[in-house]
């Protein structure tokens, strides 16, 4: 059972199926284990089978009594469309029974439900706390200041939005996000791969080679098609001495000789 649930710690962020399928064989295993219900939870959450999570996180909490899963059970909610009820937990009690990392979490589910709700000033609001102005850089920093950031630009706000995904990428020391790319976004930096430039460099010169072939091979067509119009010529040639010699008595007719050597010219050809 713990090899399991070692697995699915391991597995989640590269590759939720794989810990999806191992979380499935610790329940089988020990599923009166809060420890084992709780990982079952985060794997169906990262593959967003939000409804199983839940129920997951819920048999956690009453096999330990924390609150510690509260805001992503709220989460949940949004993720079933049910934002109002998200914003409903986001008020609870249980809420105020969070450490900061917590309740920083709550602050950012809460504020993604008004923006589903399409209340993206009252986002912004939501955002707005003293771990937000705070220049102390916690591991939720990041997070915290590229929500507001994003939340400002969906606003029309983007002089503000530019300021504070510089603050993100500021604090956002292990790339937790992708604020970087955001604000070479606004700023109209575009990122060109050299691999792509190196593959159409080569493509050029395989055009020139083929290039270089096509004129070597052009003037042999030329001989060959000047091949042809003289054997053209000398079949005109014989045409004419034919009608010429009409009149004139013939023994025996000679073989034809020069379709003989057309025939010859051809294969050449």
């Amino acid at each position: 059972m713990s090899k399991n649930l070692v697995m699915v710690a391991r597995l989640i962020d590269e590759d939720p199926e794989g810990a999806y399928a191992y979380s499935k064989i610790a329940l089988r295993l020990a599923s009166r284990v809060a420890a084992v219900r709780e990982a079952a939870g985060f794997a169906a959450y990262a593959n967003q089978k939000y409804s199983e999570a839940l129920a997951e996180f819920r048999a956690a909490r009453r096999m330990t009594g924390s609150v510690d899963l509260w805001p992503v059970m709220a989460d949940c909610e949004r993720g079933l469309g049910r934002p109002e009820k998200a914003l409903e937990m986001a008020g609870a009690p249980e809420v105020h029974k969070l450490d900061k990392a917590g309740q920083v979490e709550m602050r950012l589910v809460a504020a993604g439900a008004r923006r589903d709700m399409d209340q993206l000033d009252a986002a912004i609001v939501t955002l707005q706390s003293p771990e937000l102005a705070s220049n102390t850089v916690q591991p939720w920093t990041a997070r915290l200041r590229y929500a507001y950031a994003d939340a400002l630009l969906a606003a029309g706000r983007e002089d503000e939005a530019r300021e504070w995904f510089a603050k993100a990428v500021e604090s956002d020391k292990d790339g937790s996000t992708d604020a970087s790319d955001r604000l070479a976004e606004m700023d109209g930096v575009e990122f060109v791969d050299a691999f792509v430039e190196d593959e159409v460099d080569e493509d050029e010169d395989d055009t020139d080679v083929d290039t270089e072939v096509d004129d070597e091979v052009e003037p042999q067509a030329e001989a060959s098609v000047a091949e042809e119009v003289d054997v053209d010529d000398e079949d005109d040639d014989i045409e004419d001495d034919e009608d010429d010699d009409e009149d004139e008595p013939v023994a025996e007719p000679t073989v034809a000789v020069e379709a003989k050597d057309d025939n010859k010219d051809d294969d050449e050809d």
